[in-house]
């Protein structure tokens, strides 16, 4: 049997290209190696499911993404954010706007982003094959000419979708496979990198701060005396360093080439000046009587402490009344710039995304098509494209995939 068009993965893109061509008349046949579809999806957001930003404007909105981003306007323009609140409310899906514009489904259950999708591939009799991994992809001529199984069994269609998606989270199945298709077709790559990973860190005392979670904290990046990022949000400590959404945006903007020349610096309290804060410490230490461990009960969380009083060399049960400016000046330096040296980002195994990817360049961005493979459409995190944490990376499958899956079916009847 032929197909109109093959769809290889069903994570968020692919499951968004199947309904989307399938819903315009194609003959449908969705492939994915595990024994379920989306499964990657399920974990997205802690398990709500961070489905899209609301920034309505898709200028807006890739002017988050950086500059390689203008590539998505027009995919952002037919299928934006807009569309896809639509899409899931008008199928039944509750959702809410959290805090910077994250929308998650009311529920807070990815599972219910994935039942509107399945039952819409259900409702157009979209072919689903699960545990059905792809061995190789024959092309000849500039096209495909099918897909081969590893099972043996070949795949025919006039039309391919490429949604293996990247390298983050390999025990989803996501190993990087699509890539080496890609290689293989002619197509550039960039180097895949795991993006949106947990910072780690070389410090003998970090095991100690595991746990402790600081809202609205700023971190700092520099190359030797040079701050050259930044990133606001929460944080969280780690046994080997730091997580939380600020720390996995802010490894978007490290090289691991450079890890050696980078550091870290923490502000705890960043909606305090240092001058601010130096106050603030002057008032609080001013009733001499208490020892300085009480006297900032308040201003520090109580798990940074000991860390605190270590790094300072200051004895907790000393008199307020006794610190000396120097030491005051420490505390204030610890709470504003704690610094730490980064060791390494974490792999693909706690990376959120891949950076990297297919070379955009080769990509039709009005129709997600190859430029090199005349049948072969190109979606979701397999690009080179990548967000920050908020429902950015979702949004980039949603608008890719049904860019591609249109595309795909309409220029089958254009006999494109």
């Amino acid at each position: 049997m032929k197909y109109d068009i093959a769809i290889i993965g069903g994570g968020p893109a692919g499951l968004m290209a199947a309904v989307r061509s399938a819903e315009l008349g194609a003959k449908v046949i969705l492939l994915e190696k595990n024994p379920r579809l989306g499964i990657k999806l399920l974990l997205t957001g802690g398990g709500r499911c961070n489905l899209t930003n609301k920034i309505l404007d898709p200028r807006a909105f890739v002017a988050r993404l950086g500059s390689q981003a203008r590539f998505l306007l027009v995919a952002l323009h037919k299928f934006g954010v807009k569309e896809t609140l639509e899409f899931f409310q008008s199928r039944g899906l509750k959702t809410k706007v959290e805090n910077n514009n994250r929308v998650f489904p009311a529920s807070n259950k990815a599972s219910d982003v994935l039942d509107v999708l399945l039952k819409e591939l259900q409702k157009y009799q979209v072919e689903i094959r699960t545990q059905s991994p792809v061995k190789k992809i024959v092309s000849q001529d500039n096209k495909i000419v099918k897909i081969v199984l590893t099972s043996g069994q070949e795949i025919l269609a006039n039309n391919f979708i490429l949604a293996t998606g990247g390298k983050s989270y390999p025990q989803t199945g996501s190993v990087g496979d699509g890539y080496k298709w890609l290689k293989q077709m002619n197509h550039s790559i960039i180097f895949p990198q795991p993006s949106l990973t947990p910072l780690l860190v070389e410090a003998d005392f970090i095991k100690a701060l595991e746990g402790l979670s600081i809202s609205e904290a700023k971190l700092n990046l520099y190359f030797g005396a040079k701050k050259i990022a930044s990133s606001s949000g929460d944080v969280i400590f780690t046994s080997s360093g730091l997580s939380g959404p600020a720390a996995l945006d802010l490894s978007r903007s490290i090289d691991p080439e450079a890890i050696k020349d980078l550091h870290l610096e923490v502000d705890f309290l960043p909606q305090l000046e240092t001058s601010a804060l130096d106050k603030k410490l002057q008032q609080v230490l001013a009733s001499g009587a208490k020892q300085i461990k009480n006297s900032i009960e308040g201003l520090v969380i109580p798990k940074f402490k000991p860390i605190l009083f270590k790094l300072s060399q200051i004895n907790p049960e000393k008199k307020s009344s006794l610190i000396s400016r120097q030491e005051r000046l420490a505390l204030v330096k610890l709470l504003k710039n704690f610094k730490l040296k980064i060791k390494a980002l974490a792999g693909f195994d706690r990376a959120m995304i891949t950076s990297g990817g297919a070379v955009l360049t080769e990509i039709d961005p009005r129709t997600m098509r190859s430029k090199i493979i005349s049948n072969l459409f190109i979606v979701g995190e397999i690009l080179d494209l990548a967000g920050p944490t908020g429902g950015y990376n979702l949004q980039i499958c949603w608008s890719s995939g049904a860019l591609a899956g249109e595309s795909a079916a309409v220029g089958l009847k254009s006999g494109l």
